[in-house]
């Protein structure tokens, strides 16, 4: 008889019950907050950068922006900010010019016979050389920022351990990476000279 109250008793009281409930629920609200923080640094990274690169990218086509000390100067300001926000990020900045618009949209390779049907320029395979650079492009760019009137696409790529550690409890990459790109033309300071008559070579 002693023993049923005693557990009826126990049965009913709940002294107790809120450290237990906030135990259990704890570490469900500890990750959903995690998750969305590094969701949120995410996002405005990506946006902080996606701002500097526009006004890098007005700058770098402006004739007074084209030297190469300039456009240091401009991925300076890029690496600058992003290190506001992630002082340990790995930062790659890469400029591909092209003739149009229309050519940089659409990155189309070089055209050439690929006699072994390999989907590659090999050694001794002839193409035709658009940019007269002398080199079989696969995206039909060159590397830099071009001159008059060249189509730049402007990308920059950052990648940074990430903050909040979710995903060593869930899984998935330790590191965050956020992209941005945009596509400008140099201003028409004058003749578009980059380019002239295509040429036919041989890849090496």
């Amino acid at each position: 008889m002693v023993r049923r109250s005693f557990l009826s008793r126990l049965h009913a009281d709940e002294h107790g019950s809120t450290i237990v409930e906030f135990a259990i629920i704890a570490p469900v609200v500890g990750m959903l907050l995690f998750g969305a923080f590094d969701v949120g640094h995410t996002l405005y990274m990506r946006a902080v950068l996606q701002g500097e690169l526009q006004k890098a990218a007005r700058d770098s086509a402006l004739e007074t922006g084209s030297s190469a000390a300039q456009l240091l100067i401009i991925d300076n300001k890029i690496k600058e900010r992003v290190a506001t926000l992630a002082s340990n990020a790995t930062i790659e900045i890469k400029r591909r010019y092209y003739r149009t618009f229309t050519d940089a949209s659409a990155a189309l390779a070089e055209g050439w016979t690929d006699s072994n049907s390999n989907g590659k320029c090999d050694e001794g395979e002839p193409y035709v050389d658009r940019n007269l650079n002398n080199r079989w492009d696969a995206d039909g760019g060159d590397g830099g920022q071009g001159g008059a009137r060249d189509s730049t696409v402007y990308t920059v790529n950052v990648s940074y351990p990430r903050f909040f550690p979710i995903y060593k409890i869930i899984g998935g990459s330790d590191t965050t990476k956020v992209s941005a790109e945009t596509v400008l033309r140099n201003q028409p300071y004058a003749e578009q000279s980059t380019y002239g008559t295509p040429k036919v070579g041989n890849c090496t």
